[in-house]
């Protein structure tokens, strides 16, 4: 077995790592959607904005790993680009989780406005990052003003989304095919005490992240030893290792009938995954993180805008049924996805 601190690894072994981290990855995200539903229902949160901020947080514990741990070892071009990468094929996860809502497209059964205004927050959060690059770059202690703005933005944001669910202004009307964000009584973790139900959530989330740690090493080692650029390895590879959290949570929300749960989910390790660049900016020595980002960092990024575009889009038109088992708005999602992903794979910096 290979040193860990020893890089790059032998080619077998990341390989290895990439799949073990993948595994357990996609068994902790099962149990997290049974945890989350019942927190989100006990806590009086409600699936949207737990999903948002908890499932946010505990699901982008790995990818924020995976970009201190790349910061951190001077690969400020794998770190910038896992975490945009990780939100464009996060968002892929929808049109995934759509596949396995039968009734009806997931986007016309899950609208609500605090999904809504969550990705509203994510184009915000994208766009100041994609700015931030643009202007002249300055840091403060290391530290590129751009990421307390960020943070505060996020903050914000999130005060303004919990007081519309108190006093929504806007309302989804509802059909045959809603699901409404309403406890499930049928959830046998309802048992349970919340305490309980708490600590195994911060297990899981535990597990998951050291999955994080494993997959930046990894990473590491395949641009050393492949030639593969730092763009496609972070934004493609590690973005999917990234996204697996939230698409298997939002697969298995959307088979528990947890179906704002499941956008909610993805928006909110989407929402954390921009915030990433502000752990990833503290942990870079060399200046500001985004001032390293290169051609293929702001395609991922620019792609990632357009998908958040797109899911907003879906979810105000409300296609019941679209084509075969997608809406307009899935079929734009994977086809953006591939298309990005083509573009890097062709692409030699």
């Amino acid at each position: 077995m290979p040193d860990l601190t020893a890089l790059p690894w032998p080619l077998a072994w990341s390989i290895g790592v990439f799949v073990l981290a993948g595994a357990i990855t996609v068994a902790g995200s099962i149990r997290l959607a049974g945890l989350g539903d019942a927190l989100a229902d006990r806590t009086g949160w409600g699936e949207a904005l737990f999903g948002v901020v908890f499932f946010g947080i505990v699901t982008g514990l790995s990818g924020i790993i995976m970009t201190i741990v790349a910061a951190a070892s001077d690969q400020p071009d794998l770190a910038y680009s896992n975490a945009v990468g990780g939100i464009a094929a996060q968002t892929t996860a929808v049109a995934v989780a759509d596949a396995f809502h039968r009734r009806a497209n997931l986007e016309h059964a899950a609208a609500s406005l605090s999904n809504l205004l969550s990705g509203c927050l994510l184009i915000a959060l994208l766009a100041l990052a994609l700015l931030a690059s643009y202007l002249p770059e300055t840091t403060v202690a290391g530290v590129d003003p751009m990421s307390v703005v960020l943070v505060a933005a996020y903050v914000g944001g999130l005060v303004l989304i919990r007081r519309a669910g108190a006093q929504p202004m806007w309302q989804a009307i509802a059909t045959a095919e809603t699901r409404p964000d309403v406890p499930h009584n049928d959830n046998p973790l309802n048992r349970h005490h919340p305490s309980w139900l708490w600590s195994q959530f911060a297990a899981v989330g535990l597990l998951v992240a050291t999955g994080g740690w494993l997959v930046a090493l990894a990473a590491e080692s395949l641009v050393e030893i492949t030639g593969l650029t730092a763009g496609f390895v972070g934004a493609v590879l590690m973005g999917i290792v990234n996204a697996l959290p939230e698409t298997v949570t939002a697969i298995a929300a959307v088979r528990r009938g947890a179906v704002t749960l499941a956008v909610a989910a993805v928006l909110g390790g989407n929402i954390l995954d921009v915030l990433t660049l502000v752990a990833g900016d503290l942990a870079y020595q060399h200046g500001s993180l985004y001032h390293t980002a290169g051609s293929q960092e702001l395609l991922a990024t620019t792609t990632s805008l357009f998908m958040t575009a797109t899911l907003l889009g879906g979810l105000l038109i409300r296609q019941t049924c679209g084509w075969g088992r997608l809406g307009f708005e899935g079929v734009l999602l994977m086809a953006s996805y591939a298309a990005m992903t083509v573009i890097l794979a062709l692409s030699h910096g």
